[in-house]
This record gives C-alpha cells, sequence and structure tokens, in this order.
C-alpha cells in the first residue's frame, strides 16, 4: 500500500470515528462523503445518502435557514457557523451546531450534537420562570394576607357597631335601611378578605379524608344551575377514585369557582367538562413542574370550549384581584382562590389554553392513605348566647376589644380585659374568683396568645380558652392552633358569631 493510499485509509477511519459528524456536500448539493455520526445524526445510512441530494433525501431542506447558509457558503466561499433545529424523518426533533468550510469538492460540514444541552437550558429556563412565578405569587399573598389581617380588625368594629346601632333604632327608623347597607357592605368586605386568606393559604380548614367524586356529585345540581341552559355539563368521575385530604367546602368551592369562570368565557353557550382520575406523577413530571412532588394523586380536570387566553392573561390568571372582566363584573379573586386552596391542600393546578379553543385546568390532589369515616348525622339544638360566667378578653387592638368587651357585657356576662399578655396575667394573679373562658387573639406583643394560655391555665385549670384571629399566618402554625382541637374564631368578629362561639365553649367545658 502506498504512503498516499496508507494515508487516505487512516483519515477516513479517524473521519468515520469521530464522534462530530462530517458530511462533505457536492456543488449540485449531492452527500459525497458521510461519516457514521452523519448517519446517526440524520436517522439516514450511508447508502441512503451518499450519491443523492440533500432535497430527496430530507424533503423541504431547501426551505431551512440550514439550506440557506450552506448556498452562501457555496457562493461566497466563506466558513460560516449556526445552530440548527433539525427535524428528523420521524417527526422528532434535535439542536446541532454546524461549521460551514469550502473544500475544492463543495462544502464539508462538521455538526455536533447539542439536543441534550438545549433541552436542559429549556428546561432550567422553564423551572426558573416557574420558582420567578411561584416567588411572585407567594410575596402577593404574604402583603394579601397581612392586608385582610389588618382589615378584619377593622370590619370586626364596622360590623359590630352596625349591630350595635341597629338594634338601638326604633321600628321604622329611616335610618334602619342605611345602617343595613353598611351591615351589608361590611359582610360583602369580610367575604373579600376571606378570599384572600384562601389566596395567602391563611385560611383555617376542617381537613377529612374524603372522595372528589363524591363532592362533586353533591354539587352538580348547583352547577348546572350556574352554568344555565345555553351550557351543557359532562361529569366524567374516575372508576374507584382515590381518597383525599381535604377541606369539603373548600373542594367545592374550587369547583364552583372554576365552573363560574368557565361560564364567563362562553357568552354564546359551549360544554364543560370535568372529569377526575387516578394518576401518577413520576420523577419526569416534578422535574418539569417546580414544587411538584413525585407520587400519587387525583386529577380533578375542568374543560371548556370557551375564548380561551393568550400567554400574558395565562400569567397573571391567579393573582388577586386581575380580571379580563368589565368594571363592576367581578372582583378578580375567583381563580386566586382556586390557587390558594389548591396549594394550600398540598397539591399542584396546571392551566392549558388557546385562543378561540378553550380552557383546561387540571389539580392534582395528593393521594391520602386513610380510610373515609363516615360519620352519623347529628341534628343540632339551637345555642343560646347570653350568659353570666366571667370571660378575660385580650386583645391589642383597642377598638377590636372595645367592640368584643362590649358585644359580651350586653349579653350578660361579667368581662375582664387586657391589651396584652402582661397585663391579663396580673389580672389572673390579682383576681380571685373564677374566669371561666379566656377569649384572646393569637399573636400578642411579645408573649403570644397561646403561651398566655398555657399560664393562666396552669393556675386555672378549669378556665376554658377560645383563640380568636384576622390570619392564620406561620405563627399562628407554629403555636399549634390549627393543629389542633382548641376552640378558634376567625375574625372578623361578629355579634352572632362571637357569643354563639363562647357559649359552645363554655357548655362544652360542662359536658
Amino acid at each position: 500500500m502506498s504512503r498516499e493510499s496508507l494515508g487516505d485509509s487512516v483519515a477516513r477511519d479517524v473521519l468515520d470515528n469521530l464522534l462530530e459528524g462530517c458530511q462533505v456536500v457536492g456543488r449540485d448539493y449531492r452527500y459525497l462523503y458521510v461519516n457514521d455520526s452523519i448517519a446517526k445524526q440524520g436517522q439516514r445510512s450511508r447508502e441512503e445518502l451518499l450519491g443523492r441530494t440533500m432535497m430527496a433525501c430530507y424533503p423541504g431542506i431547501e426551505a431551512t435557514e440550514m439550506f440557506g447558509v450552506l448556498q452562501r457558503c457555496m457562493a461566497d466561499r466563506t466558513h460560516h457557523r449556526m445552530e440548527n433545529e433539525f427535524t428528523f424523518p420521524d417527526g422528532s426533533k434535535g439542536w446541532f451546531e454546524l461549521r460551514f468550510m469550502p473544500v475544492p469538492q463543495g462544502v464539508c460540514i462538521l455538526s455536533l450534537d447539542i439536543s441534550e444541552q438545549k433541552r436542559a437550558a429549556a428546561d432550567l429556563a422553564r423551572t426558573e420562570e416557574q420558582l420567578r412565578q411561584a416567588q411572585k405569587l407567594e410575596a402577593i399573598g404574604r402583603l394579601a394576607g397581612g392586608i385582610a389581617h389588618d382589615f378584619n380588625n377593622v370590619l370586626s368594629v364596622i360590623l359590630s357597631y352596625s349591630d350595635f346601632i341597629r338594634e338601638a333604632l326604633k321600628l321604622g327608623d329611616p335610618l334602619k335601611d342605611d345602617i343595613d347597607q353598611i351591615h351589608a357592605a361590611g359582610l360583602r368586605a369580610a367575604d373579600m378578605t376571606r378570599q384572600l386568606l384562601v389566596f395567602s393559604r391563611q385560611q383555617a380548614r376542617q381537613l377529612k379524608v374524603l372522595n372528589v367524586n363524591e363532592v362533586l356529585a353533591g354539587t352538580e345540581k348547583i352547577l348546572r344551575r350556574l352554568l344555565g341552559a345555553d351550557v351543557s355539563l359532562t361529569m366524567l368521575p374516575a372508576n374507584h377514585g382515590w381518597s383525599v385530604k381535604a377541606d369539603a367546602s373548600q373542594i367545592e368551592q374550587v369547583v364552583l369557582n372554576l365552573a363560574a369562570n368557565a361560564r364567563d368565557a362562553m357568552p354564546r353557550g359551549g360544554k364543560l367538562t370535568i372529569e377526575t382520575k387516578n394518576v401518577e406523577l413520576d420523577r419526569e413530571y416534578a422535574r418539569l413542574h417546580h414544587e411538584v412532588v413525585p407520587g400519587q394523586y387525583v386529577m380533578m380536570g375542568v374543560t371548556d370550549t370557551g375564548i380561551g387566553m393568550d400567554k400574558e392573561t395565562q400569567a397573571r390568571v391567579f393573582e388577586p384581584f386581575f380580571t379580563t372582566k368589565e368594571t363592576g363584573k367581578g372582583t378578580g379573586l375567583g381563580l386566586a382562590t382556586v390557587f390558594g386552596i389548591v396549594k394550600q391542600s398540598g397539591g399542584h393546578i396546571w392551566l392549558y389554553s388557546e385562543l378561540g379553543k378553550g380552557t383546561t385546568f387540571k389539580i392534582y390532589l395528593p393521594r391520602a392513605t386513610e380510610v373515609p369515616i363516615v360519620r352519623p348525622s347529628v341534628t343540632l339544638s339551637p345555642i343560646a348566647t347570653h350568659g353570666n360566667e366571667t370571660l378575660l378578653v385580650v386583645e391589642d387592638d383597642e377598638h377590636v376589644r372595645a367592640v368584643a368587651v362590649g358585644i359580651l357585657r350586653r349579653h350578660g356576662y361579667r368581662v375582664l380585659e387586657a391589651p396584652n399578655a402582661g397585663e391579663a396575667l396580673m389580672i389572673g394573679e390579682e383576681h380571685s374568683a373564677t374566669i371561666h373562658l379566656l377569649l384572646t387573639d393569637v399573636v400578642l406583643p411579645r408573649v403570644s396568645g397561646r403561651q398566655l394560655a398555657e399560664r393562666l391555665v396552669s393556675t386555672r385549670p378549669e378556665m376554658k380558652v377560645l383563640y380568636m384571629s384576622g390570619y392564620t399566618d406561620d405563627a399562628v402554625l407554629q403555636h399549634g392552633i390549627l393543629e389542633s382541637n382548641v376552640a378558634y374564631l376567625q375574625k372578623p368578629i361578629t355579634r352572632d358569631a362571637l357569643t354563639r362561639k363562647v357559649r359552645e365553649v363554655l357548655d362544652s367545658a360542662r359536658g
């Protein structure tokens, strides 16, 4: 073998074993040489490629950006470099880094498969965007929760004093309608603060092991009335649906809010489909979806045939007070409430929408390992609202404290009051008679309501405790209020809610 032949053989062996693809394309765009890597990258054998044109081997390639760069290299005989997204014969896609070098026979193209790097970069970008979105909603949630807490104190004063005035007015007083309007507006505002608390995951819940199919079945009549005659409803429950641990009323609220949103997206009528499935989310799904933990879930899907949403709307759809409806047509809290409930339940929500084609929400709730407990129904007897026991009210907001004390005294109770834990402890030491119940805010300056209760109960074991708070943030959870069966009253305080809860706790103590 001559030196030249030996050199050609060695060069061919080297080229054939390169991880980088190498191909030589003639001036008529026929394949003159391809190595093994090119055959693998292009999903065509060397025999299928050699001697044939690029257009014959890969129909439509002449319309690609890559072919345009190749033509320029053929014409101007200069080097070029680019990244190219390539569609394989089987329809899948890959990314390649290409270098074009003119050679006497035509152009030599070196190609490096960078598909994995591109996919990894895309996954990272998607995860970063999901993280940014989660952080934004978390920040909004903290702000919303703080606003709701402070606003609940204000509403406690508005609602309670409007009650006082209504009681004092004589029948037929012209001011009664005005006061009723004030009270009604206060109740609407209280409902909005409750929705803000749900969004910020700061609402007390009554967790039970339940079957989502049964919850949906219980809402079907309401849903049909809500949707109206021009929207058809299809329910597709899973066979042998798994159980979840959640608050049944919150799950109902999720369904109703999504249905109301779908109805508004179908002003000329349409179809709403609600389905449930048992699913398992694997590590790959969790890798692509921030905050998702692999495992078994119950999926609830809500799909409408409405107007759909653009990308900008989808990015903001869960923000409180964000709405695409005209002024006066909505508060913008419906989907924010859904988001908060799902997250507070340890779940995940996924949204897909196209303009003119409709929207799908998929909610994944973790499967519960416990078995649902069926309890017999109990007929509750009316609860009295008056009494003559001695109560100690501890609240650092003087206006809220004045309202609570005023309500309780109007209902016959003897009331002691303190603005903080220190003064409450002094009252506990100095008051010789029985204190039947401690009503305390959960979050107090320096010493928490839970710590105050523990210290007072240690010396007055007969004393019962009722906690109250305008929100249930991490501080409340750390004090164990929501993780136990202690009595709890959610602000804003109203006369009926306060007196019924106080009476309920006192009477249950005797039992």
